[in-house]
C-alpha cells in the first residue's frame, strides 16, 4: 500500500465518510476510489485536488508521509513535524521544518506555555506582547467600573 492510498483510506475513515460518498464528491466510482485505496491504481492530480479540498488537507500532506504512519496527514495549517528528544537540562531541537514554516531564528526569544490537560506551546515573545497589547486597548464593555 503506497502513502497516499494509505492516506486516502485515513481520511475517509476519519470524516466517517463511506467509499460511496467520497467518490460521489470527486466525481468518480466507488470502485474507481476503493482502487485508488488499495494502491491498485493513483488518481489524476485533478482527482487529488478535489480529494485534498474534500478532506481539508493541503497536496502535500495528502502524497507524502507527513507524520507517524499511523495518524492520517494533519488538517490545512496544521502539522506534524515529528518526535523530539528532551535532553538532560531540559533542552530540545526545534525541527528543520518547523522553525522553516514559522520562520524561527537563532536569538529568537520563545514563551513556554502549558496546560497539564492540554500540553505545552510555544509562541514567540514579541507575538505574545503584541497580543497582550492588542488586549489592553480594547475597549471594555460592562466589566467592573463600567
Amino acid at each position: 500500500m503506497s502513502i497516499l492510498s494509505s492516506n486516502l483510506l485515513s481520511l475517509r475513515r476519519l470524516r466517517q465518510l463511506t467509499q460511496e460518498q467520497a467518490a460521489e464528491r470527486v466525481g468518480v466510482t466507488r470502485q474507481a476510489l476503493a482502487k485508488w485505496e488499495s494502491g491498485e491504481t493513483l488518481p489524476d492530480v485533478e482527482r487529488c485536488r478535489l480529494l485534498s479540498q474534500l478532506y481539508g488537507v493541503t497536496l502535500d500532506a495528502l502524497v507524502s508521509d507527513a507524520g507517524p504512519s499511523d495518524l492520517p496527514p494533519p488538517s490545512r495549517g496544521k502539522h506534524i513535524f515529528g518526535v523530539v528528544r528532551v535532553g538532560d537540562k531540559g533542552q530540545i531541537v526545534i525541527p528543520q521544518q518547523a522553525r522553516k514554516v514559522f520562520n524561527i531564528v537563532p536569538g529568537d526569544m520563545l514563551v513556554v506555555l502549558g496546560d497539564e490537560a492540554q500540553g505545552l506551546a510555544l509562541i514567540r515573545e514579541s507575538d505574545l506582547l503584541a497580543l497582550a497589547q492588542a488586549v489592553r486597548s480594547c475597549p471594555h464593555e460592562g466589566g467592573a467600573g463600567a
